[in-house]
């Protein structure tokens, strides 16, 4: 359970405008909590959620954590928390996950306070679970606060978008991200917190994560792999049969960031430009011997294939290709400069 009384060093401007909710009593009915992947957007709406439910809570805004309700939500007992996530063996929440909310949400909340219900990744509702909940947002029940949280807002229908008050994070300053990961990881050098930060694009729990895991050395190791492809020391085949053990979506979007990097060196981009700084040097040989139409035409190939990772799609297969096909674009003639 998230620490209900400690903000994030980054989320101080966004405490503040929910501060000004709670201080003017104006709390919405639907609150759409966006953001990308990593930075902290959960622990933000466990936040408020503590502070709707609080008796006692401090000059801030933030909960108490010590009254009877900060102490069952502590302990996860609060009977008028609903948390509505996709269930371990589904692909989306489902809309008997939204009727039964429905349901819930028709009887008045046990305590005095608000009934919060949290929606977890949003936006993996199915089109029935989102027009389902439109009787919600529609006709919102006494007392009852909708929290959704979504690092894919284009994936919610508009009518759901329209319903909500929305509140955008965005990534922190460099400097602060890194001095937050300083403290969790107080055994990582300089180069590796900025390497991990590169990798994370700026999202600090998405760095944290990667630290604690060891992806960087995952990362790392690919990417030599994917050099050595292009200057064909290797197998596509056997490497496909590597890759698609891995985490499938995670290095579908690294290769999609190489090709970018790999374009704005083709245009001569200097290395901060690039997403992956540190990898220029590898990138640069490569970039001056390929077409640039031929990259993009293959990042818009590999785009697609991102879309389709979540479905019931072959995985080795779709590395097979995509890896031939990067192999056999670098065994293109050398393109003069443009």
């Amino acid at each position: 359970m998230t620490n209900i009384n400690a903000l994030l060093p980054w989320h101080q401007p966004y405490w503040q405008q929910l501060q000004a909710y709670l201080q003017q009593q104006r709390i919405p009915q639907a609150l759409l909590i966006v953001g990308a992947e990593g930075l902290g957007k959960q622990q933000l709406a466990e936040q408020f959620t503590a502070a709707l439910l609080c008796n006692t809570p401090q000059a801030n805004g933030m909960a108490c954590g010590q009254c009877h309700d900060c102490r069952l939500y502590l302990a996860q007992t609060h009977p008028d928390v609903i948390t509505v996530s996709r269930a371990v063996d589904k692909t989306s929440i489902g809309v008997e996950q939204i009727r039964q909310l429905v349901s819930q949400l028709s009887l008045k909340p046990q305590y005095a306070g608000y009934r919060i219900v949290l929606f977890q990744a949003a936006d993996s509702m199915n089109s029935n679970a989102a027009n389902a909940l439109l009787k919600c947002l529609e006709e919102p029940s006494e007392r009852s606060v909708l929290i959704l949280i979504t690092d894919k807002p284009s994936k919610l229908p508009a009518t759901i978008l329209s319903r909500c008050q929305q509140l955008t994070l965005s990534k922190p300053d460099t400097s602060l991200a890194s001095a937050w990961l300083q403290q969790q990881q107080p055994n990582l050098d300089d180069q590796q917190r900025q390497n991990l930060l590169q990798l994370a694009q700026g999202a600090p729990y998405l760095a944290l994560s990667y630290a604690k895991t060891d992806v960087l050395t995952l990362y790392n190791r690919c990417f030599k792999t994917w050099i050595a492809l292009a200057k064909q020391q290797s197998q596509p085949i056997l490497i496909a049969e590597e890759w698609h053990k891995l985490p499938n979506a995670m290095l579908l979007n690294w290769m999609a960031l190489w090709l970018l990097d790999l374009l704005k060196c083709r245009f001569h981009a200097e290395a901060q430009a690039l997403y992956n700084p540190n990898l220029a040097s590898d990138l640069l040989p490569l970039a001056q011997t390929l077409s640039a139409t031929a990259v993009i035409k293959f990042y818009d190939q590999l785009l697609a294939q991102q879309k389709q990772i979540h479905t019931p799609i072959n995985k080795q297969m779709l590395f097979e290709a995509l890896l031939i096909q990067w192999v056999q674009l670098n065994q293109q003639t050398k393109l003069p400069t443009p």
